[in-house]
């Protein structure tokens, strides 16, 4: 690809798909940071598809969260999506979402990408290392987490967050 054509196809990205007046400008500006097009999804398709699922996440709602299982991660493995999908989770993250519902959605997707195998080598971080990085910009968040709620479930995951991250509560 020319280094001209790489501007106009991420304007026609941009353009392709309309924002949404729910989702904070920061939380739009990473979806539009990658080039979804581009990663092949956890389905076997384009991860184009998935700007719709991260975009309803970002709007608040819950189930979208769940939508990203089989695209981003499945069970143990995390698919080529998930550094980007993560990025913007945190981004979502750190908009603070006012409803519980969301936060505890939210908290779960981080947790099961956590879970996964850790696939980098010594080298070099994987796909697991890239999505810990961005977790990891989310710690003071999780401990407010954890004293906003306590015994709640989005307390529980936060909680879960810290200690696989190794970070004491």
């Amino acid at each position: 690809m020319k280094g001209s054509e790489k501007p106009q196809r991420a304007l026609r990205r941009q353009a392709a798909v309309p924002s949404s007046p729910l989702v904070p400008d920061a939380v739009e500006a990473e979806i539009q940071r990658h080039d979804w097009d581009a990663i092949e999804c956890g389905c076997g398709h384009s991860a184009g598809h998935l700007v719709n699922a991260v975009r309803d996440a970002a709007e608040g709602h819950p189930s979208a969260f769940r939508a990203l299982e089989g695209h981003v991660f499945f069970g143990e493995d995390l698919k080529p999506p998930a550094p980007a999908a993560c990025g913007v989770l945190m981004a979502v993250w750190s908009a603070r979402p006012p409803r519980q519902a969301t936060r505890e959605a939210l908290l779960w997707t981080l947790l099961a990408l956590l879970c996964t195998v850790d696939d980098g080598g010594t080298h070099e971080a994987g796909l697991h290392g890239q999505c810990a990085a961005f977790i990891r910009t989310g710690i003071d968040g999780f401990r407010r987490e954890l004293t906003a709620a306590p015994g709640s479930g989005a307390a529980a995951y936060a909680e879960g967050i810290l200690e696989i991250l190794g970070v004491r509560a």
